[in-house]
């Protein structure tokens, strides 16, 4: 993919580094040292610009852009990358959000993916670009555990299947576990015993290691 990040601090460069490795990454800020050290250190294409001008998103390559992502300190810079990402072309837009109070400028702003939080900003952008059918809650553990939630599909082999059955199966991560159900038709929670069952579009409630969790995300998707 091809995704561009407004913002070389802490969090842009951060989350630049990780997803560099497999994707196409473009990071601009208006800080040349800043651009010239991520540049030097990570060897990604960085732009000294405004990230609030046209002129700078097109150098950019916005026009071809996947994902865009606003890591900038400033609700209103981002909102402004934000409005201006989406106009241009991208398909997504992920925004970090410092005030809760934007939260809905940003999604009329066509943000699509919004975080605050700084403590899991960089590892939810980066799970969420990586591993998009996991939507990730919470951090445990100082990262080394997590809760997510994976939906099951129109077509998977796990439904109709007990959390029994399941945590028997081989392919499932022993040290991962089923711990609520939510029925989307019936808009019902279930914590579930050993006899409970998965079926198509129910969302599963998993904690697990971070490692083990993409693991048993596959299993419930395939």
């Amino acid at each position: 993919m091809y995704i561009v990040i407004a913002g070389g601090g802490i969090v842009g460069s951060s989350i630049a580094a990780q997803l560099s490795r497999e994707h196409s990454v473009v990071v601009i800020d208006s800080d040349r040292e800043l651009c010239e050290k991520i540049y030097s250190t990570y060897g990604i294409i960085s732009i000294c610009g405004d990230t609030s001008k046209i002129e700078t998103l097109r150098d950019a390559g916005m026009e071809k852009c996947d994902i865009a992502i606003a890591a900038m300190r400033n609700d209103a810079t981002n909102l402004v990358f934000a409005l201006l990402a989406r106009d241009l072309g991208a398909r997504e837009v992920f925004a970090r959000m410092s005030n809760p109070e934007y939260e809905h400028a940003y999604k009329v702003a066509g943000a699509t993916n919004i975080v605050s939080g700084i403590d899991m900003l960089v590892d939810k952008f980066v799970m969420d670009i990586k591993q998009p059918d996991i939507r990730r809650l919470a951090s445990l553990g100082e990262g080394k555990a997590e809760i997510s939630i994976v939906a099951v599909p129109i077509v998977a082999a796990c439904s109709g299947k007990t959390v029994q059955e399941i945590a028997l199966d081989s392919s499932f991560p022993k040290d991962c576990v089923i711990a609520g159900i939510y029925d989307v038709e019936g808009d019902k929670l279930v914590i579930p015993r050993g006899e409970a069952r998965l079926y198509s579009s129910n969302q599963v409630f998993i904690v697990a290691p971070r490692d083990s969790m993409v693991k048993a995300a596959k299993y419930i998707r395939k």
